[in-house]
């Protein structure tokens, strides 16, 4: 089987071209082995590219346990990087995933834009924490001392517990340095923490208006690299949300299966 290492800001994925869907999609136990850092090729998910009818493609996301999940922002990004690859896009795509359809433009640069579901239901936690989705479930902290923070502790915290034990929930802790945002993320699926994570990202810029900021586009720093979030803020939403990154292809190999 041929597949393809893509990484957007540190957050890596394996790709397969499934156009001509042989891939076993409910065969979980070979995607948590493919994505297994030690006896696999190693990811903190796996996607799968196939062909439906009135959109560009189709992107299948596992998380690294080997289920399926929701909106992989980062991976978005990937795949979209990984159709103008197979040459079946230019620099533009419309394609669909299990949140519903996204624009993506694959730039020159190697950076990749994707537009990201519009936001509507924040849920305030406390002061300084917040749920919203944005594909994906997150939960928002404000810290001080993010750099030193133990994020597998404190984010099994609040991703285990009573709440969100059964359906898992993204945990991100923020804070505000010298002007810029800096976010670490614990991921469910992985149960780890990410180097980066798309929809965080998206989240932490949604949070950061909602607690007022007037700023209509954020430059977001994660553990593996740089990343900009876009806005447009209404009375009732959050819309025309583009994350704009890196997606880099990283390796291309075959592995037996």
């Amino acid at each position: 089987m041929e597949f393809f290492k893509y990484e957007g800001a540190g957050n890596d994925f394996i790709i397969i071209d499934d156009r001509d869907r042989s891939f076993p999609e409910s065969n979980f136990s070979l995607v948590k082995q493919l994505c297994d850092r030690h006896f696999g090729i190693g990811a903190d998910g796996l996607m799968l590219l196939q062909l439906v009818d009135d959109y560009d493609f189709k992107m299948v996301y596992y998380n690294a346990d080997g289920n399926f999940s929701s909106m992989c922002g980062n991976g978005g990004r990937c795949i979209s990087a990984f159709a103008h690859r197979l040459g079946l896009i230019k620099n533009s795509c419309h394609f669909i995933a299990t949140d519903g359809p996204h624009h993506a433009i694959v730039q020159f640069d190697g950076q990749v834009s994707l537009q990201m579901i519009d936001v509507s239901a924040i849920e305030v936690i406390s002061e300084n924490e917040l749920l919203l989705d944005t594909g994906s479930p997150h939960y928002i902290k404000k810290v001080v001392g993010l750099s030193g923070l133990d994020i597998i502790t404190e984010g099994r915290k609040i991703r285990f517990n009573d709440r969100f034990k059964a359906q898992g929930v993204n945990v991100n802790f923020i804070e505000v340095i010298n002007d810029t945002l800096h976010i670490r993320t614990y991921e469910r699926g992985v149960e780890d923490e990410t180097l980066a994570c798309g929809t965080g990202v998206t989240a932490a810029a949604v949070a950061m208006s909602f607690w007022g900021s007037t700023n209509d586009s954020f430059d977001i720093k994660a553990v593996g690299g740089d990343l900009n979030v876009s806005l447009e803020r209404s009375e009732s939403s959050y819309q025309n949300i583009w994350k704009t990154g890196p997606a880099t292809f990283v390796f291309k190999g075959e592995i037996e299966r």
